[in-house]
C-alpha cells in the first residue's frame, strides 16, 4: 500500500475518507487530505498528537473498512449477538459468514469473520485493481454461496478475477471495463452482485424475481475488470514505474487525447476490445486509417488477434463455458448494440427490444466504424447467441461518479434481464 501524508492528494486519500467514513469518523471524500481528515484519522486511531500519515500499520487498520469486514478471536462468554453490538452490525450477518461455526457453541480461540452493517461497493471513489480484489474478498466472506476465481493475468500481473453466482444448469457472463476510461461500469456489476447477493441470502426477490430462481435456475459470471492496468492508470492507483513512463511516451505522440482520461487501451496501448478474431482484419484497415497504427491510448488492435493478456484470457475463459448470453458493458452513450453483421441469433432482437424498453436505451446496429473485433461481435459469430455491448451514461468518459445512481438504476432490469429473458 502508499504510504501518504497530509497535504497528500489522490485516489488512496479517497479511500481513506471512505474508510474513515465508514468507521464512523465523517470525512469530506474529496481527495485531498488536509485538515479535516487528519483530524478524522487521528479520532480513528484514538490519539490526539498522531502524525497524519498513513503508512502500512494504519492501512491494516483502515482496510477492514473496504473490505466490509473484520476479524473478531472469539473469547470466553462471547455470543453472536454481543460480537454484533460490539461491531455494530448484526448477528444474522455474522451467522451468514460463519455456515461452518455452531453460534450456540463459541469455541474460545476460534476466529470468526464479522461483516459491517454497510454495503460493501461504494459509488463515492472510483474503481482500481486493489479495490476490486478487496469488494470480491469482502463479499465472499460476507456471502459463502459466491465463488471467486480468477482467468488470468494482465500485462503487469493483476489479477482479473470473476465472480460465479449461482448453481443453475443455464451459464450467463458479463464483464466490464474492457476499456480503461470506462470503469464506472466495473462498479456496475459489482453493485449487482451485491444486490443479487443480498436478495439471496435474505430470501426475497431481486427485481422482478424471486432471486433464489436465478441462483438455482443459472450460473451468473461476473468479470468487473477485464482491464486492470489501464483502469489503474486512469483512476491514479498507478503513477509511477516503467509501464507507467511507457504509457507516458505512448501518449505523447497523441497529444490530443488527454491524459490519462483519455485513455481507454491496456497498458501497452493495444484496445483489448479490438482484439477478438471476428473481423480483425477489417478492424485493422479502418483503425489504419484513422492513423493508429502503433500502439495508442486507444483504438490500436495489436499486432494480431488475441495478443493481449487481458483478451486472451476473457476469450479462454468463454471457450472454456457454455454462456447462452453475454453482456459487455462499456461507456457512453445509452445505447445498446445487438449484432453483427448479418447475424442474428435467436431471441437477439426481442431481448434487445425489452433491454431497451427497461432501461430507456436506444436499440441500435453497431456503426460500421467500430463494428469489428469486439467480444460481442466475436461471440455472436462464434456462438450465434445473444450477445450485447451496453453503452452506460452520457458525456465523456470518464463518467463523473454522479451519474453511477442513475446509471445503477437503468441498468438494473437489464442484468436481472439477461438471465430472466432467456425463458
Amino acid at each position: 500500500m502508499k504510504t501518504i501524508e497530509s497535504g497528500g492528494r489522490g485516489l488512496y486519500v479517497q479511500y481513506l475518507q471512505l474508510a474513515l467514513n465508514r468507521a464512523g469518523y465523517p470525512t469530506l471524500i474529496d481527495g485531498i487530505f488536509g485538515e479535516g481528515t487528519c483530524a478524522s484519522l487521528r479520532r480513528f486511531l484514538g490519539e490526539p498528537e498522531a502524525a497524519c500519515r498513513v503508512d502500512e500499520a494504519v492501512w491494516d487498520r483502515l482496510i477492514p473498512y473496504l473490505k466490509g469486514y473484520t476479524l473478531h478471536e472469539i473469547r470466553p462468554g462471547d455470543t453472536y449477538t454481543g460480537i454484533a453490538g460490539q461491531y455494530g452490525t448484526d448477528a444474522a450477518h455474522i451467522i451468514r459468514a460463519n455456515p461452518t461455526v455452531d453460534p450456540g457453541n463459541l469455541v474460545p480461540g476460534r476466529i470468526i469473520s464479522v461483516p459491517f452493517a454497510f454495503d460493501i461497493v461504494p459509488d463515492q471513489v472510483p474503481i482500481s485493481s486493489e479495490l476490486n480484489d478487496w469488494i470480491l474478498e469482502g463479499l465472499t466472506v460476507r456471502y459463502p454461496f459466491l465463488i471467486q476465481g480468477q482467468v488470468g493475468e494482465s500485462v503487469m500481473g493483476r489479477r482479473i478475477a470473476y465472480l460465479q453466482i449461482g448453481t443453475g444448469s443455464r451459464e450467463v457472463f458479463y464483464n466490464a471495463s474492457f476499456h480503461a476510461n470506462e470503469w464506472i461500469t466495473s462498479l456496475v456489476l459489482l453493485r449487482f452482485a451485491e444486490e443479487y447477493s443480498k436478495a439471496f441470502a435474505e430470501g426475497r426477490s431481486l427485481y422482478s424475481v424471486r432471486a433464489s430462481w436465478l441462483f438455482y435456475g443459472f450460473k451468473l459470471y461476473l468479470m468487473p475488470l477485464v482491464n486492470p492496468d489501464g483502469v489503474d492508470l486512469v483512476t491514479g492507483a498507478l503513477t509511477e514505474g516503467p509501464s507507467y513512463e511507457n504509457a507516458v511516451n505512448i501518449a505523447a505522440q497523441y497529444p490530443n487525447i488527454p491524459f490519462p482520461g483519455g485513455w481507454k487501451a491496456n497498458i501497452e496501448g493495444i484496445d483489448l476490445n479490438l482484439q477478438f478474431p471476428a473481423g480483425w482484419e477489417q478492424a485493422k484497415e479502418n483503425k489504419y486509417a484513422q492513423g493508429y497504427t502503433t500502439p495508442a491510448p486507444r483504438d490500436y488492435v495489436g499486432p494480431e488477434p488475441l495478443s493481449a493478456p487481458e483478451s486472451k484470457a476473457v476469450y479462454e475463459f468463454t471457450r472454456a463455458h457454455d454462456f447462452r448470453l453475454i453482456l459487455a458493458y462499456h461507456a457512453q452513450g445509452e445505447v445498446i448494440y445487438w449484432k453483427y453483421l448479418d447475424y442474428e441469433p435467436e431471441d437477439s432482437r426481442r431481448i434487445a427490444l425489452y433491454f431497451g424498453e427497461v432501461s430507456g436505451y436506444a436499440v441500435e446496429l453497431t456503426p460500421a466504424g467500430s463494428g469489428y473485433a469486439g467480444y460481442k461481435d466475436w461471440f455472436i459469430q462464434e456462438y450465434n447467441r445473444p450477445g450485447y455491448t451496453i453503452e452506460v451514461g452520457r458525456g465523456v468518459s470518464p463518467l463523473p461518479l454522479s451519474q453511477f445512481p442513475g446509471i445503477y438504476f437503468n441498468n438494473r432490469l437489464i442484468l436481472e434481464g439477461g438471465m430472466t429473458e432467456l425463458e
